[in-house]
């Protein structure tokens, strides 16, 4: 399999809680923060929301590609993802996602059978496949 691409991020300082997040083109640049709901400042991005945006973007590519696979015309794309950090019992940390893709120029059935067909094709959701719970409410646009 040849490499189509490599993302190159580091982080520094204290990770999550107040660190910094960069990337090597320096196309993104931007704080980390605790969320209100953990305690912190909420005053900057953090891990959930980064997985989520990458995930989301993703899978939108995922839904087009299944559409045109299927030469079935999708009038609009859009997509809500959340990304849900929990805390166990034995003191570990999980992640749980909910994909909401919304697919204009399709009905229900349609919508539901691309969306099952992208969660194969994307790879955030073969990376986190049997390991990250993952419900997908799709719909067709009104």
């Amino acid at each position: 399999m040849a490499t189509t691409y490599t993302a190159q991020v580091s982080v520094d300082g204290e990770g999550r809680n107040g660190g910094r997040v960069r990337s090597s083109d320096g196309l993104l640049e931007t704080g980390l923060s605790l969320p209100k709901e953990l305690g912190g400042a909420g005053t900057a991005t953090n891990p959930e929301q980064l997985l989520a945006a990458g995930w989301a973007a993703c899978f939108l590519g995922a839904l087009r590609r299944a559409a045109t696979l299927r030469k079935i015309r999708l009038t609009s794309t859009s997509i809500t993802a959340e990304v849900t950090l929990t805390h166990g019992d034995d003191d570990t940390f999980s992640l749980s996602a909910v994909l909401n893709p919304v697919l204009g120029g399709v009905d229900q059935e349609t919508a539901q059978i691309l969306a099952q067909a992208a969660h194969q094709i994307c790879p955030y959701s073969k990376a986190t496949r049997d390991n990250v719970p993952v419900v997908i409410n799709a719909s067709a646009a009104a």
